[in-house]
């Protein structure tokens, strides 16, 4: 019964690709960097993902036991675009059969490397695996016939005293295919590492994606955006974990400003490094990739019935590391968005030109004036 299990792993038929040092830029796949792929909160998620705009669909499915693969799990994929990429500049054999040592992808991504860790690791491979993906993106028409796991297949190595070795992974052919196509890969900043909040980890890779090098940006409709991200939360929730994330300022290489436009909140993301972008061919060679200023949804896209008052509507959104703090890159507000920003309630609108933990103060009231 062993044989035959063996027999049919990948392992078996696949030639495998030893990470050596696991020292390599970090680099994103295009198309898991703007559809809905992954749960957006810590809390388990069992319900599906069902996301179709124009011919572009995405189906993402779990099973109840381990729920949905989340954006922190997605971070292994991450690192393995990021070993094959660099390998292949550097001429090297890759394959979708990995090996590695767990160590090498928990200090690239800016996790501790104790027994809790490799634990958590260990769940996120569970989640990889079990979470079943369809979708139409590189797959042709009979796309509803072929799906796949993030993973599939992984074994943890281990020592006749039971100490981890190393671990082997088998990536699918969906997502190899689309890392070894330099077209369909971007550099990221490593600093996203550090982006504890799902929402915000999701908005960077958006960010990146759609403004990359451009001088005037990008531009959503806060409705569209929550569309693109699958999240189960409310709309009025999630463009209240929108505006946070704005008065923040807390993606790196970006700057974010919210502006009214009728009833609908719009969102402009601006470049302020210019130091990445997408892999060609070329060794150290860079290109852009979108031209012009763009928008998405802006337009024709509304609030789906939320009115003004159920925007203000307020929920955290929940994080792996809360314990984490966060230190952008972008310490300067956005006047003009700051301005026009809607708060939460209980939340004022900061002047910025007031200092962080500045309060603000009522003027002096005439002899006989009413408060």
């Amino acid at each position: 019964m062993v044989g035959s299990l063996v027999a049919s792993s990948e392992r078996s038929r696949l030639d495998p690709f030893v990470v050596a040092t696991g020292d390599a830029a970090p680099r994103d796949q295009r198309d898991l960097m703007e559809r809905p792929f992954f749960s957006l909160a810590k809390a388990k998620r069992v319900a599906p993902i069902l996301y179709e705009a124009g011919a572009v669909r995405v189906e993402v499915f779990a099973v109840a036991e381990h729920g949905m693969a989340t954006i922190w799990d997605a971070d292994l994929l991450i690192w393995a675009a990021s070993q094959i990429v660099a390998a292949e500049t550097a001429g090297l054999k890759t394959s979708r059969f990995l090996r590695f040592i767990p160590y090498q992808l928990l200090t690239a991504v800016g996790r501790q490397t104790g027994a809790r860790d490799y634990r958590l690791l260990k769940n996120a491979l569970v989640r990889l695996q079990s979470t079943v993906i369809r979708t139409t993106i590189r797959q042709g028409e009979h796309w509803r016939r072929r799906q796949f796991s993030w993973i599939n297949e992984w074994e943890e190595m281990t020592r006749r005293d039971g100490r981890a070795e190393g671990m082997e992974i088998v990536l699918p052919d969906w997502f190899y295919r689309g890392v070894i196509d330099r077209s369909l890969i971007l550099s990221i900043d490593p600093a996203y590492f550090r982006l504890t909040g799902g929402i915000e980890r999701w908005l960077y890779r958006v960010a990146r994606k759609h403004a990359g090098h451009q001088a005037q940006g990008w531009r959503f409709d806060i409705a569209h955006l929550h569309q693109k991200s699958g999240s189960l939360a409310r709309l009025a929730d999630f463009a209240c974990d929108i505006r946070r994330i704005v008065l923040r300022q807390a993606l790196p290489g970006y700057r974010l400003g919210l502006k009214r436009d009728g009833q609908r909140d719009v969102l402009r993301i601006l470049p302020t490094d210019l130091s990445t972008g997408s892999v060609d061919k070329s060794v150290g060679k860079f290109r852009d990739p979108v031209d012009g200023i763009g928008t998405s949804g802006v337009a024709g896209i509304g609030t789906s019935g939320v009115g003004l008052s159920g925007l203000r509507a307020c929920k955290h959104q929940l994080t792996l590391w809360p314990d984490m703090g966060i230190r952008p890159r972008n310490k300067d507000s956005n006047t003009e968005s700051n301005k026009s920003l809607c708060c939460c309630p209980g939340e004022r609108n900061p002047d910025p030109t007031l200092k962080p933990g500045t309060q603000t103060r009522s003027p002096p009231r005439k002899p006989g004036e009413r408060p």
